[in-house]
């Protein structure tokens, strides 16, 4: 059973960088694809970044050019790390991650809470 730890929340300025750190245990497999998603006060969960064990990225419209999503597969720990902060960045993030074995297994980190003051 794969376990994932989010840290590295907290509250930030508007502009100032923050990076958030994923940590996967339990488990020696190299994790298919990783991936960061948030959910603001009172909204949907949304994708933020995703990151294949290759590293390949995908990145949603709003934090393209912001973000940075990087995975680090000997530590199993992938990070994002987040620039030129905005309020609307205020949200709940939480750890994602996949692994296709003989069935598609899916894990969730609790969350950290990421507070951007304007």
């Amino acid at each position: 059973q794969v376990q994932l730890v989010e840290s590295g929340g907290g509250l930030v300025q508007a502009g100032e960088s923050l990076r958030l750190s994923c940590a996967a245990s339990g488990s020696a497999i190299i994790l298919d694809v990783m991936g960061w998603y948030r959910q603001a006060p009172g909204k949907q969960r949304e994708l933020v970044a995703t990151i294949t064990s290759g590293g390949s990225t995908n990145y949603a419209d709003a934090v393209k050019g912001r973000f940075t999503i990087s995975r680090d597969n000997a530590k199993n720990t992938m990070y994002l790390q987040m620039n030129s902060r905005k309020p609307e960045d205020t949200a709940v993030f939480y750890c994602n991650a996949i692994w296709r074995g003989a069935f598609e297994h899916e894990y969730w980190g609790q969350g950290t809470q990421v507070t951007v003051s304007s």
